[in-house]
């Protein structure tokens, strides 16, 4: 007799959240953040979420279509099945392509089944994974945007210091490099020497560009210079790698372990930071990261912090949690920040983050929808 779990619906919500300013980086103008949310119910009585995000409601409705296409494959599955579902979904999204859409819609539904696994084995899912530790260094990156001055930086690092964080991540990619080099030696200046500073220029600049900012940033003691050009751009990120003295980190948005693979063989990065949504789930991030690390790559996942604790808490070769606080209102739990500048894995089952229906209500941007 089998004592399968079986999927039983797939829901659907859109929310969006309004960001308390709008940000600007090399490349982008934020003024909100548009989720996914995705549930699977289950004949066990346990129902699994995930979610995922882009910047603009009408194409956050696109991917959901594409979620909602997705239920026959995934309605009448055991959620343990997740090897044979995402093979499944692969070979029947092969005319669509393994990048892009079709990969941001299947995410949350592969988050989902994980945090069921968690859930009916009662076990946080960094321990099923494998355990590495149980507190995660993060580092703060919800400021020092390119759409703060000078004095705006300087507030906002002491606001980060103040809220324990040991590590900060600041925006740069100035039509002037000049202007670059004085917004780091404002942030370098009010956190000191013993605080860890990253850089990421959002692919925004070019290699004779990202070259000349590079050697000036040097005195800055960068943990990593990020994304100084397209990701795309393998050559110039390799010379990139070469020729500046700091780490070059990127990655988030490239697709599956195969998009990392390339980059890692190209020589593009010296740190890697794979994204959860792009990489279409714990199943397929797990390969990555595990890749990464029979190479000696150093990781630093992409931002969904609630989720992506468990990766960097069961890789030996992660080194930080990237904090975006974004997506909390989404969510009942809330993520503490230690003295140490870590935050403690969840030990809840599963994701260990469920979602707030009664405070998401006041985003919600469509009404539930069910597939299958």
């Amino acid at each position: 007799m089998s004592n399968a779990v079986r999927i039983t619906a797939l829901h659907t919500r859109l929310a969006r959240i309004p960001l308390p300013r709008p940000l600007k980086t090399s490349i982008h103008e934020i003024a909100d953040v548009c989720c996914l949310l995705v549930s699977l119910e289950t004949d066990a009585g346990v129902t699994g979420e995930g979610y995922g995000f882009c910047f603009n409601p009408q194409r956050l409705e696109a991917i959901a279509q594409f979620t909602r296409s997705l239920a026959p494959l995934v309605v009448g599955r055991d959620p343990h099945d997740v090897e044979a579902l995402w093979s499944d979904f692969l070979r029947s999204c092969n005319f669509y392509g393994q990048s892009g859409v079709s990969i941001l819609a299947y995410n949350p539904i592969d988050v989902a089944c994980w945090d069921i696994v968690g859930k009916l084995a009662g076990r946080p899912l960094y321990k099923l994974f494998g355990a590495h530790r149980e507190r995660v260094p993060v580092y703060a990156s919800a400021g020092l945007w390119l759409s703060s001055s000078v004095d705006e930086l300087r507030e906002e690092a002491r606001g980060f210091l103040d809220q324990g964080f040991k590590a900060m991540k600041m925006r740069l990619g100035s039509p002037d490099w000049r202007a670059d080099v004085a917004r780091a030696e404002a942030v370098r200046d009010v956190i000191g020497d013993q605080i860890t500073l990253m850089a990421d220029a959002n692919q925004g600049l070019d290699l004779k560009r990202a070259l000349q900012l590079g050697r000036e940033l040097a005195r800055f003691d960068l943990a990593w210079f990020e994304e100084p050009v397209p990701t795309w751009d393998d050559d110039s990120a390799a010379e990139i790698v070469r020729r500046l003295p700091m780490p070059i980190a990127s990655g988030e948005t490239e697709y599956t372990r195969y998009g990392l693979r390339r980059m890692a063989r190209e020589r593009a990065a010296s740190v890697f930071m794979p994204d959860l949504q792009r990489m279409g789930g714990y199943t397929e991030m797990l390969k990555a990261v595990r890749y990464l690390a029979a190479h000696d790559l150093p990781v630093a996942p992409h931002i969904f912090t609630e989720h992506s604790l468990h990766i960097v808490a069961s890789a030996g070769n992660a080194t930080w949690g990237e904090h975006m606080p974004w997506f909390e209102p989404l969510f009942h739990e809330r993520m503490e920040i230690g003295a140490d500048g870590c935050i403690a894995v969840p030990d809840r089952p599963g994701a260990g983050f469920t979602f707030d229906w009664n405070r998401i209500d006041a985003y919600l941007i469509s009404p539930r929808t069910a597939g299958g």
